[in-house]
């Protein structure tokens, strides 16, 4: 690890708005930092003063002011910022530094016209639907279920919906029924809004069906909302109301209902491959305090800028990317298939919005990659300051990639957190160097930890990643689980008192950290523990091969088990012995020859969630015996289709000892 690929300017700290930031806590607070790792250790050592310098530096609109800024920082149960009463939807209406007629929401799609909504009209449409929801009966606690892509009224729905102390919660409507009704039957919500379908690439995707089921299993439903979507003319359906009267004009103002620091803003869910998904609950103040601290001082987001990420809105990138308004940034929506016409489209649309900060998966930049493409001979990027990364960690070689054919003049940002905090805990900042292959810090606020697995600390070795002091967007709790057992079971069992993520990480001298894949998902061969990412960006780094999963199938007898790898083959290409030799050779130079595979076997896909994370966990399921059905929930899946290939297989494997799965 550690090319340097790019170094923050001389004048970083006065072009930054953490450079703001720090002259702010010499100025108000007496406190000067010489480097980012001392102020770091200030921000998770001093919680208190540090969180209550975010709440003061961006000036937090509330109601009645805090008593404090933390009650007891043991975890779980610590309590942010007793006493005081706030709104999530009228900090990020604020939008600081826009005016009236400057554009905050640019929306793009394959289903309709792009449309831009200025800061004004943003304003004015959450007050109609604010209004409506009103007429529905729909108060503070009650539940709103967006079945909604990545569209305006999807986002003005989730404004609308806190501005009234109401809970929100989407599903995008490429989930399946049973995917849909895992979750909302867990919350119970009041009103259903719901489009009638949506065009990904040129394919026409009817959604009419999966309505009618989810209407029909939700009890709890009250109202249904139809977004004419697919069909701009089509009526709503029976018992339905159009989104245009839910809209109507009114002349209520747009009112905030103050509530308290940890009043529930929405519901997000855990990918549910396996069992219920987990209904995570979030609050008003914690995710407005996290994403301003995240979008502003390590996003660099502010007046001025266009950010865009590509994210669904059943992925936490879509809460994450919606905040930007409340640092002052606007936003960028786009809703569709990122590979159609080809792989350009994202780069092009970049361009066209002038987008300064785009936000994409690793997959998507490696996919990018492999094909070829080079971004900068094909859209002006002269806007972009800035690429992030999520979903998967991504490999030094993606990194090279994008200083290669993006521009040297991008920050990169690889970062790493997830659902359950509803941010990233370990990513990029102003002030520090982008090292390939190499997440740059622990985020400000974030305590993250490696442990061994005697649970000691380590720095430089591998080891399971905890937080170990609260943060403020450590979700409220999960919903019905009055006593908190689900909760705790999740994060605090392993280590009391200390959050265990689920993932190895390693933390190395200077602060930068490397996420090498789940820690459920480990390879583990004579006492060797590899991450499952290291090994994927050897085998993918192969022309010939376009994706690929390992398993571990553990030995019973304590024995070295097997190690199983699937491939995806580029086009036209068969797994034969050559290719077999080629790849073992690969794996046993880069890694170790532990890590050469007992078997490799040829698939037509590898199983993802929509978010296009792998399935390793799964796949080891069904290899051991696991019914389909009970290993993942095929409704969660991109591809349910590929877990089948693994089930025949494992079907064979049991009568036999050979034939792979088609």
């Amino acid at each position: 690890m550690g090319d340097v690929l790019w170094t923050p300017p001389a004048d970083v700290r006065e072009r930054s708005r953490i450079g703001d930031y720090l002259r702010w806590l010499g100025e108000h607070r007496g406190l000067d930092f010489p480097d980012y790792d001392a102020l770091w250790r200030w921000s998770v050592t001093d919680l208190d003063a540090f969180w209550r310098s975010i709440w003061d530096w961006f000036g937090v609109v509330a109601h009645t002011p805090p008593t404090a800024t933390l009650t007891d920082p043991a975890m779980p149960g610590t309590r942010w910022f007793p006493g005081t009463t706030l709104n999530y939807a009228e900090n990020v209406l604020r939008m600081p530094g826009l005016g009236d007629d400057d554009p905050v929401v640019i929306a793009h799609g394959q289903t309709r016209a792009p449309e831009t909504l200025t800061a004004a009209q943003l304003r004015e449409r959450v007050r109609r639907v604010a209004a409506g929801l009103r007429r529905l009966g729909v108060g503070p606690g009650d539940r709103v279920a967006a079945y909604a892509p990545n569209i305006p009224e999807t986002y003005v729905l989730l404004l609308a919906t806190a501005s009234l102390g109401a809970i929100f919660s989407s599903c995008a409507p490429e989930f399946g029924t049973r995917s849909v009704t895992d979750r909302w039957r867990q919350t119970e919500p009041k009103v259903l809004v719901a489009v009638d379908g949506y065009r990904y690439g040129d394919k026409p995707v009817d959604r009419r069906g999966e309505v009618a089921a989810i209407r029909a299993a939700l009890p709890s439903l009250e109202h249904t909302v139809a977004i004419p979507y697919l069909d701009p003319e089509g009526a709503a359906p029976q018992g339905a109301i159009a989104w245009d009267e839910l809209a109507a004009e009114t002349d209520e103002p747009l009112t905030f209902a103050p509530v308290p620091f940890d009043h529930p803003l929405y519901v997000l869910y855990s990918s549910g491959t396996t069992g219920l998904p987990k209904p995570i609950v979030h609050g008003h103040g914690g995710i407005l305090l996290e994403h301003l601290k995240m979008l502003a001082l390590h996003h660099d987001l502010g007046h001025g800028d266009r950010f865009f990420w590509f994210t669904t809105t059943g992925w936490m990138m879509w809460n994450f990317l919606v905040s930007g308004p409340a640092v002052g940034a606007a936003i960028v929506l786009f809703d569709g298939n990122p590979g159609h016409p080809d792989l350009g489209a994202l780069w092009r649309l970049a361009e066209e919005t002038g987008t300064t900060y785009l936000g994409t998966s690793a997959p998507f930049l490696l996919a990018c990659r492999k094909a070829g493409l080079v971004p900068r001979e094909i859209a002006d990027l002269s806007a972009l300051r800035g690429v992030g990364s999520t979903g998967a960690p991504l490999p030094a070689e993606g990194f090279t990639w994008v200083y290669e054919t993006v521009g040297d003049h991008v920050q990169l940002q690889s970062l790493s957190g997830g659902t359950d905090v509803c941010t990233g805990f370990v990513g990029g900042v102003p002030l520090l160097p982008v090292h390939a292959g190499e997440i740059a810090c622990r985020a400000l606020g974030a305590k993250v930890e490696a442990r061994s697995a005697d649970g000691t600390p380590v720095v430089g070795e591998l080891g399971e990643l905890v937080i170990t002091a609260p943060m403020p967007s450590m979700p409220v709790g999960f919903w019905n689980d009055p006593d908190g057992v689900r909760y705790r079971e999740a994060y605090f069992d392993v280590y009391p008192g200390v959050w265990r993520h689920g993932d190895w990480i390693t933390v190395n001298s200077r602060g930068g950290c490397v996420i090498t894949g789940r820690s459920d998902a480990t390879l583990n061969r004579g006492g060797v523990r590899l991450g499952t990412a290291e090994f994927y960006s050897v085998v993918e780094g192969l022309d010939e091969v376009v994706d690929s999963v390992v398993v571990h199938l553990e030995d019973a007898e304590g024995g070295a088990g097997e190690l199983l790898l699937f491939v995806v083959l580029a086009e036209g290409l068969e797994l034969d012995d050559a290719l077999r030799a080629k790849i073992c050779r690969e794996l046993r130079t880069a890694l170790s020859p532990r890590h050469v595979p007992d078997e490799i076997h040829q698939v037509r896909a590898v199983p993802r969630t929509l978010s296009a994370k792998k399935l390793e966990v799964p796949v080891k399921k069904i290899l051991t015996g696991t019914p389909v059905d009970d290993a993942a929930a095929k409704g969660a899946l991109a591809n349910p289709e590929s877990l089948t290939a693994f089930a025949a297989f494992a079907q064979r494997r049991s009568h036999t000892a050979d034939p792979a799965p088609a």
